[in-house]
């Protein structure tokens, strides 16, 4: 098998897209990619991370990339050959700085060298590891022939020997009055060995060292240059070797090579985010596939922005499961405010974008959708500058989303009709869902409005739990189960105040106020 890429075994699926898709703010997931990416802005890795996959074989080569990832023997060779692929582009910048020319052309050649090094120890490494995945079995045998072929062997072999003959170089300088004189070194004594030699005898144990250490800058002056220059006319067939090699070798480094150093780190740095979550017991899991099949569920699955925020802060993180099966298609969800409804919607967006990107994804156990787009409609503050009213943005929303969805996307509605009457808010709610139902597509709606959740055979039924004990506690769990026709009343009652607790403050208060007065 040809390799072309470790994000893709096909050429020609796109894996990279240079905007943010649309529903990636309403989902929190432009905070979850920005927390991956964190620290790795040199990749550019959030392109990689915009462009979902849309067939289960594309999908399956990043799962199986994921899996051996897991061999930390694997991973920590990785992570050298990265190392050593940012100390070849940290020469490469620095000689691209300097001005001076056999200064430049050092740096250079030390730059391949560590590149072509850090080859071979890959090829090496890669050798005798048991690799599982298309993409790493498909790079290892890239690499073998590769470091095998006489343009890497010549580049290598040509390049230490340039560097072996620079490190034998000796030479002596004359400073008298002023000036500086370069010449061959001619088996010279060593004056400093012999001065050190004749003042040993005065040492008295242990005393104060008066010598300062001269700081060192990787630019030279005009006099070491002058210097450099002096050496490199007493030696010009190894100075014009350097030469040579810098003109010819500009291009040294393989594209191909060079690809895999930025895409492998798509896996990386998932790795790393979501290692902190798996050291306090949540659970990743690789989904399994459902297209065109629709039956989809997540046991113990998580919002991965909220809990990027909640594991900070030491607070518990709540999961929670939902599934569809037979003809089942939309997930109504109803409860009291501030009782994770919107986080279970965001948590269904983000299970399945995160899927579609071969990642592993929050939760014991899921089997998830690969649409061909993700919709989201969730509260907006109003934008006076297009002098349209809330009802009528969210109703220009919807219909654009009902006009592009197809039965292959998932469409998901947070609180929508919420500035109009209950009676209206009921009549267009349903209009949507007369749409989506024909449609056919996978959806979660969060609504007030309980006659949604038993629409059709289409809908179920999901609500929000609150401490029975204590209602106005809320457990963030989200179960499957009827409405319970209480939402509605809630949202209206604290709306207006009208609440135990807002009630019982004001009677509270109005009592002190009594007892005050004279």
């Amino acid at each position: 098998m040809t390799f072309h890429s470790i994000l893709s075994e096909r050429a020609d699926i796109a894996i990279e897209k240079p905007g943010m898709p649309s529903f990636f703010v309403d989902l929190n997931l432009d905070q979850v990619i920005d927390a991956i990416t964190s620290g790795k802005q040199d990749y550019d890795l959030k392109p990689f991370f915009y462009s979902a996959l849309a067939d289960i074989g594309s999908i399956v080569y990043r799962q199986e990339i994921f899996e051996d990832l897991e061999n930390l023997d694997l991973l920590n060779s990785v992570d050298t050959f990265a190392d050593n692929m940012c100390t070849m582009r940290d020469h490469l910048a620095q000689a691209k700085k300097l001005s001076y020319r056999y200064q430049k052309e050092s740096w250079f050649l030390d730059a391949v060298i560590v590149y072509c090094h850090a080859v071979k120890e890959l090829t090496r490494e890669l050798s005798r590891i048991d690799l599982r995945s298309r993409g790493f079995c498909s790079f290892r045998d890239f690499l073998t022939v590769y470091s095998r072929s006489d343009r890497f062997t010549s580049l290598l072999e040509e390049a230490k020997q340039i560097m072996a003959e620079l490190s034998t170089i000796k030479y002596s300088m004359i400073i008298k009055d002023g000036t500086i004189k370069v010449r061959n070194y001619e088996s010279e004594s060593d004056y400093s060995a012999d001065v050190e030699q004749t003042f040993e005898k005065f040492k008295q144990g242990a005393v104060k060292d008066y010598r300062s250490n001269l700081p060192e800058y990787v630019e030279m002056n005009h006099v070491e240059a002058k210097v450099l220059e002096f050496i490199g006319l007493l030696n010009p067939e190894t100075f014009t070797r350097l030469n040579d090699y810098y003109a010819k070798n500009q291009d040294y480094l393989d594209k191909t090579i060079s690809g895999f150093d930025r895409e492998v780190q798509f896996y990386i740095s998932y790795i790393d985010h979501i290692g902190k979550f798996s050291d306090i017991g949540l659970q990743f899991c690789y989904p399994q596939i459902s297209n065109p099949g629709k039956d989809v569920y997540s046991h113990e699955g998580f919002d991965l922005a909220l809990a990027n925020r909640l594991i900070d802060k030491k607070s518990p993180i709540i999961c929670n499961d939902f599934y569809l099966e037979g003809k089942e298609r939309i997930i109504v969800v109803s409860g009291p405010n501030q009782g994770g409804k919107t986080t279970f919607a965001r948590t269904f967006g983000q299970l399945h974008y995160l899927a579609s990107l071969g990642c592993p994804v929050p939760g014991r156990e899921a089997r998830l959708f690969i649409c061909d787009r993700i919709f989201t409609h969730f509260e907006k503050s109003e934008n006076i500058k297009d002098l349209r009213g809330k009802l009528q943005d969210d109703l220009v929303r919807v219909i654009e989303i009902l006009n592009k969805a197809t039965p292959g996307s998932i469409i998901i509605l947070n609180e929508i009709f919420t500035s109009t009457t209950l009676s209206d808010a009921v009549f267009l709610s349903k209009k949507v869902m007369e749409k989506i139902e024909a449609l056919d597509s996978l959806c979660v709606c969060v609504t007030f409005i309980d006659e949604l959740s038993a629409f059709s055979e289409k809908t179920v039924s999901m609500v929000s739990m609150v401490v029975p004990e204590n209602p106005t506690l809320r457990t963030f769990k989200v179960i499957r189960k009827p409405a319970d026709g209480l939402s509605y009343a809630i949202s209206i009652s604290e709306k207006y105040r009208l609440t135990y607790k807002f009630l019982k403050e004001r009677l509270d208060h109005e009592s002190v106020s009594h007892a005050q007065r004279p």
